[in-house]
């Protein structure tokens, strides 16, 4: 079973987690360079859990300063395979690239994990001062369209 976490963030960081039993990783991401990771997650997720979506490869630009990381799904019928990527440097050199983690499972088990710990960071968001920890707007409209769906999916 699929787990994710994405912790409160903390001076425009955020501590984030993917575990599945076989493969586990952990990071801290920062809130930029790439201010619109967390919400384009969500539109990712969201747009992976049409039933006849056009698109099924997406792909995530996130870091850690200086590292980097890509953040690639691709949806294969009623499976999602979650891929992250590490670069060394902001640079992005795919010859210098480092495959962190894997999973393939069913689409809805990667959409109900996401769904449980995007409504942790909803639910917590005052107590955390997401926004002033975060350094960034907590992303609404996003989270209540990935809802919409995930709720559909799940």
């Amino acid at each position: 079973m699929l787990e994710i976490s994405f912790n409160s963030p903390q001076c425009g960081w955020m501590s984030i987690g993917f575990k599945d039993g076989a493969n586990e990783f952990h990071t801290t991401t920062a809130h930029s360079p790439h201010e619109t990771a967390l919400p384009d997650l969500m539109r990712i997720l969201t747009a992976l859990s049409e039933p006849n979506t056009e698109q099924d490869d997406f792909l995530l630009k996130w870091n850690r300063d200086p590292e980097e990381f890509d953040f690639h799904f691709v949806r294969s019928g009623d499976d999602l395979t979650i891929e992250i990527y590490q670069y060394p440097t902001d640079e992005r050199d795919a010859a210098e690239r480092e495959l962190v983690y894997s999973h393939t499972g069913p689409l809805r088990d990667a959409i109900a994990a996401f769904a449980e710990t995007f409504n942790q960071l909803y639910e917590d968001r005052d107590t955390d001062e997401f926004e002033f920890n975060w350094r960034q707007p907590f992303p609404f409209k996003e989270f209540e369209e990935f809802q919409a769906k995930a709720t559909a999916v799940t």
